[in-house]
């Protein structure tokens, strides 16, 4: 042990409330970062996985067509010439050639899965109630490579609905409105046609705008009840690397001439709503890092003037400015590393307990527990945040304890 980190332990017994007070902020606000960051972030990353497994990562919708006007004017010659501007772009409901488009999808490298979806308005009448739904025809095992309808089912099962030329997915929120369980029929209606179909399976993502509203058909059906014989409503896609998904929206959109729409565009509301309210969190439990700093400045300004014979004799004795200045520092480091492993191990524990204890929630997302993350930036994040305070806290008065002279303090002149 060097003889400065030897004498700034023997300094830091001397105040050993105040060091204590600022270790104990130090331990609250490491451990209380740690896990609020842990819970907004894991309820983001649940938020996003669900909104993935619902809409894919992008969705190809529209095809784009330029508006042109032609200007008519005349040149120094006086003959007249066209000339065509870009006037915007119009936006032509639907996919005219979906499994052409989608064949084409399935080449670019980031792609993992394409669907063709079919949707339209409908009523949903079952023997209770009567109610304005969204019939949604997919191919089942194309869908299930983009979304986690697989995984989503609650009641009943994928191979019935596979199986049956009548089958239907309805969501949780629906069946228990129609009380309608697996096997029940039911009817959805047009205002030209009406048929008959049997509940296959009961699905629930969370979701109410989904679980309330959609019902999934065979693709086949669809275009039967919905009248729409060729294309489709949109392409659902997935990808490989999610993060990328506006700069491969952009280029599609570039390439075929079909507006793509990225996951981070479709649910900026909601991502910016938890991006805010993890730096809010992230502000206030910053107080106790800001207090434990505060007490450190405090204690260690308190230590200078108590200790200034001390100091003088260590001076006397060839200790160098830079000598007395790493004494001071070496306490408040000793107190930051306690600090922080203590911060750390609270942490980890708390996060732990805060994901077993059960939280109810549906209309975004569904959980019955607290969703929590763990990374290792948490930690890092709230170590560093803790180091910058406490270890700038302390500058002023270890520069101020090294810039004492022997011959001041013997004076009692020492400023």
């Amino acid at each position: 042990m060097s003889p400065n980190l030897r004498i700034a332990l023997r300094f830091l017994t001397a105040k050993k409330r105040s060091m204590m007070l600022s270790l104990s902020c130090i331990v609250l606000g490491v451990g209380l970062f740690i896990v609020t960051q842990a819970t907004t972030t894991g309820f983001e990353g649940f938020f996003v996985k669900t909104i993935l497994g619902t809409d894919g990562a992008m969705r190809i919708q529209d095809k784009i067509q330029e508006t042109l006007r032609s200007v008519e004017s005349a040149g120094e010659t006086g003959s007249p010439f066209a000339t065509d501007q870009n006037n915007g772009v119009r936006l032509i409901e639907g996919i005219d050639n979906p499994g052409l488009l989608a064949e084409t999808l399935s080449t670019f490298r980031n792609i993992s899965g394409v669907s063709q979806v079919v949707h339209g308005g409908v009523t949903i009448r079952s023997s209770f109630k009567s109610e304005l739904v969204q019939a949604y025809g997919i191919y089942l095992d194309a869908h299930l490579k983009v979304s986690d309808l697989g995984n989503q089912i609650v009641e009943g099962s994928l191979a019935d609905f596979r199986d049956s030329s009548d089958g239907a997915l309805v969501g949780r929120e629906m069946a228990d409105r129609m009380q309608l369980d697996v096997g029940d029929s039911f009817q959805l209606e047009t205002p030209s046609q009406a048929r008959r179909f049997k509940v296959s399976g009961i699905y629930e993502t969370g979701l109410s705008d989904v679980d309330r509203v959609r019902v999934y058909i065979s693709m086949s059906q669809a275009r039967s009840l919905l009248k729409k014989t060729t294309g489709a409503s949109y392409i659902q896609v997935n990808l490989y690397n999610k993060d990328r998904a506006r700069e491969d929206a952009a280029h599609l959109q570039d390439v075929l001439g079909y507006h793509a729409a990225a996951w981070q565009d479709r649910e900026r509301v909601w991502l910016d709503v938890f991006r805010a309210l993890r730096v809010s969190t992230m502000i206030t439990v910053s107080v106790f890092t800001l207090i434990a700093a505060l007490a450190m400045f405090s204690t260690l300004m308190m230590l200078v003037l108590e200790k200034t014979k001390d100091i003088a004799i260590l001076r006397s004795m060839g200790y160098s400015r830079e000598d007395i200045s790493r004494i001071f520092l070496w306490q408040a480091a000793i107190v930051l590393v306690i600090g922080t492993l203590v911060g750390c191990a609270l942490g980890a524990s708390a996060t732990y307990g805060v994901s077993q204890v059960p939280l109810r929630i549906r209309g975004i997302f569904s959980t019955d527990r607290f969703i929590v993350s763990w990374s290792i930036w948490h930690y890092v994040t709230a170590v560093g945040a803790a180091l910058v305070a406490v270890m700038a806290s302390s500058l002023i008065p270890a520069r101020r304890a090294a810039r004492l002279e022997p011959g001041d303090i013997v004076r009692g002149t020492a400023q």
